[in-house]
């Protein structure tokens, strides 16, 4: 054999060149590139309008919008880690004096007003968006899918799941019975198929059948839904609004702006939108843990009795407890927190009445050690600011100071640091009245002056330092937070998420699938077939099609035991739909010949 280096040189290039060969492809594997072929495949340039198609493609798909509900998920993390400038202002203020250095990285990524802050507006609008653009394309889809007619049947409905084929005589009903035709079984099928929820249709010598396009309605209804949500959700916080106030026993709440400690509006809220009414509190009690050591002094249960009073006049009693809100005008109103208020009477050196009120100390701990200020401005020669210490079962501990060892009062003492000075309430900055800048005043009782701090019980006076009057503990009460929350959004909300539960159950186990029944005249007998296709899961559907096969054999005036044991026999050797029956060697064998 000679070999390639032996080749006469003068061989053409059609004789060596395999790219040559008119049966070999250009792009074989051992092929000459065809000059000019040498750049590769040129993929098109796609220009702005293309870009945008593309990007909108991707935006609309359910991937995407998948994706986008999870990150909204993730974005609203936050918001329940750190306190909310709408929700817990004096939150934001401890936060940032507990993490001076972590404070201004977190407000300039807005933390402190997650729902409102750029980026989660931004997943906010896209997922709007994406749902929208989802859901319109497979609604009009959906629609014209509601409006085809079945699908033809197929030609061998033996690839397909839950084949069986059965022979029937044409007198299945008894001798001297009417006779069936193919065309009186496939009508037999129609009707049985129609009244099973089937929207059918005949093709000659079969019926096509198909239902369970309430899945993708209910997929549908499902997005459409959450879209609801998310409009009903942004347009409900915008005509809402949340306040707060501090009640004490005996004082009551009128459902107007200037009532409110604080108040967070929402972007096209009106005043007057406050529904009129007032709520007194008549008393506040708590439960407390008595016989079990490991948890004594815990709080079981708390209960404000107040009295309400509407525009109309109407009054009526009623209690609020925790999780238990009460529903007023177009509010609810929750209980939040509670505490201790103190009445405290401030005579300056004169003699004269300077301050007499009752203010609410804030607790500081579970068995509500409670801290507040007292501010006199009017007291003579100076004015007086107080921070005060109250405890409601005092005791002396071994350092000497006081705690208290029960949240109730078993043994109330009210401890005040005095200061003098200009306490700035002229200079017309705002400042918080459970603060006291000390800045620039003078300690003359407490930690850090000559006298110690000045203790009192209820029902007694005590002597200001350098004769600058006189201070009266007269009284202590229980006080309540209340929440008033208006969301006009909440039936909206509550409508949207029982139709998205509905559609998700209906989407989730709803089977659509398709049924065909043939039926085909052979002289001697009627050959009727049954199959079935899935349209997507659906572990049941043999079992449909065997259900169909016995219902369908007893209407033809097969007896039931003869039509059920050929649909169970048939539905244990019945094709998984991956194999053909017509290769399989059993078929015959398993094709059954029925009679009465």
């Amino acid at each position: 054999m000679a070999r390639s280096s032996d080749r006469d040189p003068t061989t053409s290039a059609d004789e060596t060149d395999v790219s040559a060969d008119p049966l070999r492809p250009s792009d074989h594997i051992d092929s000459v590139p065809v000059e000019g072929d040498r750049a590769g495949v040129t993929q098109p340039r796609l220009g702005p309008v293309g870009y945008l198609r593309f990007f909108w493609r991707q935006l609309t798909s359910m991937k995407t919008a998948l994706f986008l509900l999870m990150l909204l998920a993730v974005a609203a993390i936050p918001g329940s880690l750190v306190p909310q400038r709408t929700s817990d202002p004096n939150g934001v203020v401890q936060f940032r004096t507990d993490n001076p250095d972590l404070f201004p990285i977190l407000d300039k990524l807005g933390v402190f007003e997650t729902y409102s802050s750029p980026w989660f507006s931004a997943v906010y609008l896209l997922l709007f968006i994406s749902l929208i653009g989802c859901i319109i394309p497979r609604t009009k889809h959906h629609f014209e899918a509601l409006r085809a007619r079945p699908p033809r049947t197929p030609a061998r409905l033996s690839r397909l799941a839950g084949y069986r084929t059965i022979t029937i005589d044409q007198t299945a009903g008894g001798t001297g019975g009417p006779s069936i035709t193919a065309s009186a079984a496939v009508e037999s099928a129609r009707a049985q198929l129609k009244r099973a929820g089937y929207r059918t249709e005949v093709f000659g010598d079969s019926v096509s059948a198909e239902r369970g396009y309430l899945r993708e309605t209910g997929n549908l209804i499902f997005h459409a839904a959450l879209v609801g949500v998310l409009l009903t959700v942004g347009i409900g916080g915008g005509f809402g609004y949340t306040g707060q106030r501090v009640v004490v026993e005996g004082q009551t709440f009128t459902n107007v702006l200037g009532s409110y400690d604080s108040f967070n509006p929402g972007r096209w809220f009106d005043d007057s939108q406050l529904s009129p009414y007032s709520i007194t509190l008549d008393e506040f009690t708590t439960e407390y843990e008595e016989k079990n050591q490991q948890a004594l002094g815990q709080a079981l249960d708390y209960t404000a009795d107040v009295t309400t009073r509407t525009q109309g006049g109407d009054e009526s009693t009623a209690q609020i407890k925790v999780n238990s809100p009460l529903a007023i005008g177009d509010s609810n109103v929750y209980l939040l927190g509670n505490g201790y208020a103190v009445d405290v009477t401030v005579r300056d050196a004169n003699g004269d009445v300077a301050f007499r009120d009752t203010v609410p100390f804030l607790p500081q701990n579970a068995n509500l050690t409670s801290q507040g200020v007292i501010k006199v401005p009017d007291a003579v020669p100076e004015q007086l600011g107080m921070i005060g210490f109250f405890y409601p079962s005092a005791v002396d501990t071994a350092s000497g100071m006081l705690d208290s060892s029960y949240p109730d009062t078993l043994n109330p003492v009210l401890s005040l640091n005095v200061y003098t000075g200009d306490l700035g309430l002229d200079d017309g900055v705002p400042r918080s009245v459970y603060a006291l800048d000390t800045v620039g005043l003078t300690e003359i009782a407490g930690a850090d002056a000559e006298t110690s701090a000045i203790r009192v019980s209820p029902g007694e006076t005590a002597d200001l330092p350098d004769g600058l009057g006189t201070v009266s503990f007269d009284d202590v009460k229980r006080f309540a937070s209340l929440d008033v929350h208006h969301d006009p959004s909440q039936l909206w909300v509550l409508l949207f998420a029982g139709l998205s539960f509905a559609g998700l159950l209906t989407a989730l186990f709803v089977p659509r699938r398709r049924v065909w029944v043939k039926a085909r005249d052979t002289g001697s007998g009627i050959v009727l077939e049954y199959a079935g296709l899935a349209r997507g899961e659906d572990p049941t559907l043999e079992r449909a099609v065997g259900d169909i096969t016995r219902t369908h054999l007893t209407g033809l005036g097969v007896p039931a035991d003869a039509a059920r044991a050929a649909a169970s026999r048939d539905t244990d050797a019945g094709s998984s739909g991956s194999t053909s029956r017509d290769d399989d060697p059993r078929s015959a064998s398993d094709a059954r010949k029925l009679s009465s």
